[in-house]
């Protein structure tokens, strides 16, 4: 996903000021789309002069008024474009799981405690993703609701697959020996991952 089609979408669904938006993109869209406010207010710049959007005609002019931003024609068009576009999956790029290959080499000192870390951050957003879809998505039948509950089932998904899998990490580290590639009977240990 690029950052202008993410607030393409935004302005899709609610007409907004850069203010509006960015504070939009912190409850929601952030979550699996994050952007700095200068980023979002740069974006607003470039497809205002690509044509995509457009400042609301003001009632009354003032200076210092937020600027209201709806999607033209062909905003909505190239957002089209790109929503039926082929897409590849990206691989994976967690620097934990880099961590941990790195720690299988070179020891792992203070591994533990960032895994209890990372733990305590995903069961965090997990609880936040819950409420919001009890919040949110109680009894939603309209499709745009369906589609956006599915993205939220998506986040949880993600945050179950880490809460599970960091425990799982944390049980193993415990049964580890002390020192890089270390067994607990003693033996040499093949790295996470195998050895490639």
């Amino acid at each position: 996903m690029s950052l202008p089609h993410a607030i393409l979408t935004a302005l899709l669904e609610k007409p907004s000021s850069g203010l509006e938006l960015t504070r939009r993109f912190d409850r929601s869209i952030g979550y699996f789309w994050s952007a700095t406010h200068q980023q979002i207010y740069r974006e607003l710049g470039k497809l205002e002069q690509a044509g995509f959007i457009r400042a609301l005609p003001s009632e009354r002019p003032a200076r210092g008024q937020k600027k209201e931003f709806e999607v033209l024609p062909a905003g909505r068009a190239e957002l089209t474009q790109w929503a039926s576009r082929e897409q590849d999956p990206k691989p994976i790029r967690d620097a934990l799981l880099l961590r941990m290959r790195a720690a299988a080499v070179v020891g792992r000192e203070g591994l533990e405690e960032e895994l209890r870390r990372h733990l305590v951050l995903h069961r965090r957003q997990l609880a936040e993703y819950a409420e919001i879809e009890r919040r949110d998505f109680g009894a939603a039948t309209a499709d745009s609701d369906r589609l956006r509950r599915l993205v939220l089932r998506a986040g949880i998904g993600l945050e179950t697959f880490w809460v599970e899998w960091l425990e799982e990490a944390l049980g193993e580290a415990a049964g580890m020996g002390s020192g890089p590639g270390d067994s607990p009977d003693g033996s040499a240990a093949a790295p996470p991952g195998g050895g490639g």
